[in-house]
């Protein structure tokens, strides 16, 4: 049975349900698989994310809980100035990219016989770990800030979870559901390794869809750092089995609103300080005033020359425009990556005719609500044909 892996003790600690970190504090990783991908095996299997299952750590195959998610589309997208892509992670049964985790974290919920789990969101990741729970028969209790939207509110309960709705910001939902972490499995996204090791599978695909090569560099929104290290994670592990030669250059996004990794990578900081947000902001997924997986982002950033923007109020919502125009129908932390990809451009992080790709992590439906009252104020549908 897999076991958990701290990285600042280098000691493994069994999987428990009331263990969500080490004693010291720190986040649990887990050890890189022993199995090989073989690309020629993948090839006959069904698209979905388990078709790399050699990398997943679920040893029972009859408890992978899935609805047969992955394998989103890459599609090319206009750009004079280089070879720009979109992977389209929103397609997902859940509308965002954490359905990737939470089919392999609730798989091993399932294979450890754990029937109630707790998880804290701003919605994506909430709605994702409720779906799942509810295909895998488990009773599940979401925390969510009180002005999340109520898109992804509904989404929840419909589910079948129990909604608890938290006054205040996002850190003060998670002080609210860490109290329940003592007597339940924290079901978590920032804090469970095997969430990233569901959301891995984006490198796998990537790779695959290009034949098995790296692109020169990945822009991707940033809050916790999920999708962030999961690409990290999933491209290393490919280099490291001889699958790719190289490792994409990394490149995250951060609302102005609240920006701490932004600021240790311009500040050359060897820890990332909290930081508050300066106010609310349309990419609500991307709050996270200290990421609980500091040392692990500041590490990536370093072995894959990464680099962090970020962007504007008024720059997202250019963003949600750009991507409208081109038929593609984002939530506000999706669209952040438009206007980032012009300032790396603009500070020397993408080079002419390189191979970019942007992944958008959430649908436009989770945001409806929030994204018509702009459109009647008037302030979307501005840009000049």
């Amino acid at each position: 049975m897999t076991d958990y892996f701290c990285q600042a003790c280098s000691q493994s600690r069994p999987i428990e349900v009331n263990r969500y970190c080490c004693d010291c504090g720190q986040p649990f990783s887990l050890l890189p698989t022993a199995s090989l991908l073989s690309p020629s095996k993948i090839a006959q299997r069904p698209p979905t994310l388990w078709r790399y299952r050699e990398a997943l750590p679920i040893s029972n195959p009859e408890s992978v809980v899935t609805f047969d998610e992955g394998m989103t589309p890459l599609i090319h997208t206009k750009s004079d100035y280089c070879d720009h892509r979109l992977k389209l992670d929103f397609i997902f049964p859940t509308g965002s990219y954490k359905d990737r985790g939470a089919s392999v974290l609730l798989s091993k919920v399932r294979e450890l016989g754990i029937t109630r789990v707790v998880e804290d969101s701003s919605g994506n990741a909430g709605a994702a770990v409720a779906a799942y729970s509810a295909k895998a028969g488990v009773d599940c209790t979401i925390y969510c800030p009180e002005k999340t939207s109520a898109g992804k509110l509904t989404q929840i309960s419909l589910y079948g979870a129990d909604l608890q709705l938290i006054p205040g910001n996002r850190a003060q939902t998670t002080l609210a559901v860490l109290a329940a972490t003592a007597t339940t499995f924290y079901a978590s996204h920032n804090w469970n390794p095997f969430f990233l090791a569901g959301v891995q599978t984006v490198a796998f695909e990537i790779a695959e869809q290009l034949g098995w090569t790296a692109p020169d560099a990945i822009i991707c929104p940033v809050g916790f750092g999920s999708i962030y290290l999961g690409l990290h994670l999933g491209f290393r592990q490919l280099q490291q089995q001889g699958l790719i030669e190289k490792l994409p250059r990394l490149l995250g996004v951060q609302s102005e609103a609240c920006c701490p990794i932004f600021q240790a990578d311009v500040d050359n900081q060897t820890e990332i300080e909290p930081m508050k947000a300066s106010r609310e902001t349309l990419a609500e997924g991307i709050i996270s005033e200290r990421p609980v997986r500091d040392r692990m982002i500041l590490t990536a950033i370093r072995e894959t020359k990464g680099a962090f923007t970020t962007v504007s109020e008024a720059e997202i919502k250019t963003g949600l425009e750009t991507l409208a125009r081109e038929g593609i129908y984002v939530e506000p932390t999706s669209a952040v990556v438009v206007k980032a990809l012009d300032h790396f451009v603009a500070n020397g992080a993408v080079d002419k005719d390189q191979l970019v790709i942007s992944i958008l992590t959430g649908s436009g439906l989770k945001a409806t609500e929030k994204l018509t009252q702009l459109f009647e104020a008037g302030q979307m549908g501005c840009i000049d044909d």
